[in-house]
């Protein structure tokens, strides 16, 4: 996977915003203003991503790629390799699985405002 895949996966998610909110080189995906995952564009070498606790443990576990989320809540986020022994398929999915974990944690009246897009 390269920047511009894992951009093109982010954008087309519906309500989906990018920015650089924190650095000019820490690229952040959000919906409804809630982080879904980020980078640093500079070296492109691992993603952060939003995870349910028991799961980011279990793949911490499976896969050497995955670790406690840089600089993030290590119980809820997990840092994943680009370049290491996870298919880019895998983090398409998990890519997925943290843009659903955030839209299902919006207010009913955030979800409503979601799919009115």
């Amino acid at each position: 996977m390269n920047i511009e895949q894992y951009r093109d996966c982010c954008v087309v998610k519906k309500g989906v915003t990018e920015s650089f909110p924190f650095d000019e080189s820490t690229l952040v995906f959000r919906v409804m203003n809630k982080i879904v995952t980020l980078t640093v564009i500079k070296n492109f070498e691992f993603i952060n991503l939003k995870c349910n606790p028991e799961k980011a443990i279990e793949l911490r576990e499976e896969f050497d790629g995955v670790s406690g989320g840089y600089h993030m809540s290590k119980v809820h986020w997990n840092s994943v390799s680009i370049k290491g022994d996870i298919s880019d398929k895998l983090i398409y999915q998990w890519i997925d699985d943290s843009y659903d974990l955030i839209v299902s944690s919006l207010t009913k009246k955030l979800q409503k405002e979601l799919i009115e897009l």
